[in-house]
């Protein structure tokens, strides 16, 4: 297994081959690939797929993947540090929180909307331009363009059912979700008067509603995706328990700690430590 470290915040490479030169890489940072044009298949995390021209992938940190090329291809390589997510003042930290959690068990291209998918291959045509030409500001022009592709991979990634939802389920369901995601920050906004009162549905018929969709209830459901969420803080931040408590709506670190081990079986502490 070889492992890769970046030196900048953000990078950019062109690569046209024959061979793979990404063969059984392990990366400790994110890197979104985008095939320009090409033929074979990719394993990430030992799933397997083919790719082809316009796919965009999103290669999170200690994926596991190998590209097998049968056809010359051309990659665009965007990488980008997990630091990065964290300084960058997004608007919408839920957003990335999706990329984060979701694209991982993805292992393949993470674009859902036809619309999004022409407006990547533009931003991706501006990217090659400005790595050929350069000029004056070409650096900060190339890091908004580097910001659109995150935020447009992490609105079709956001667009990924949950596991147990039906494929034909009540759009209203997918709203309740959307709504859970975006205020995952915000405990007041989850209660089941807050949602009930939201989307104009009675509490008790709420819950029977949602289990009946998603086969969960809804608090299991919001618990298990504040817990992937905390867990790709306790990975990929130096955030306090203090502070993690601050950030999920939890009284202090105490009352965070007894959440997360309920759940998860282990202490805040005892989890990082054994990511080592």
């Amino acid at each position: 297994m070889v492992q890769q470290n970046m030196h900048q915040h953000v990078e950019l490479e062109y690569l046209k081959t024959d061979h793979c030169p990404l063969s059984d890489r392990q990366y400790s940072f994110f890197e979104m690939v985008y095939l320009i044009s090409g033929k074979g298949t990719v394993s990430i995390n030992g799933n397997r797929m083919a790719y082809r021209d316009g796919n965009l992938l999103l290669l999170t940190p200690n994926d596991r993947h190998t590209f097998e090329i049968t056809e010359v291809t051309e990659f665009l390589l965007i990488r980008f540090s997990d630091s990065y997510i964290r300084s960058y003042p997004w608007k919408s930290i839920h957003h990335l929180e999706c990329l984060l959690f979701y694209a991982t068990h993805l292992s393949g291209c993470v674009m859902r909307c036809k619309d999004d998918s022409r407006l990547v291959e533009m931003i991706v045509e501006s990217l090659l331009f400005g790595m050929k030409v350069g000029g004056v500001y070409q650096q900060d022009l190339d890091m908004n363009l580097v910001n659109a592709l995150i935020v447009i991979a992490a609105r079709n990634i956001s667009k990924v059912r949950p596991e147990n939802v039906r494929t034909n389920t009540d759009k209203r369901i997918l709203q309740i979700i959307n709504h859970i995601e975006r205020h995952i920050f915000m405990p007041d906004q989850l209660t089941a008067a807050a949602i009930s009162k939201t989307f104009g549905i009675s509490q008790a018929y709420l819950g029977v509603y949602f289990k009946k969709q998603c086969g969960e209830t809804i608090q299991q459901f919001i618990s298990s995706y504040r817990i992937r969420l905390i867990e790709w803080r306790l990975k990929f931040s130096d955030l306090r328990i203090n502070e993690l408590a601050d950030e999920f709506g939890f009284a202090d670190g105490s009352h965070l700690n007894k959440f997360f081990k309920k759940q998860k079986g282990i202490s805040l502490t005892g989890y990082r430590q054994r990511l080592g």
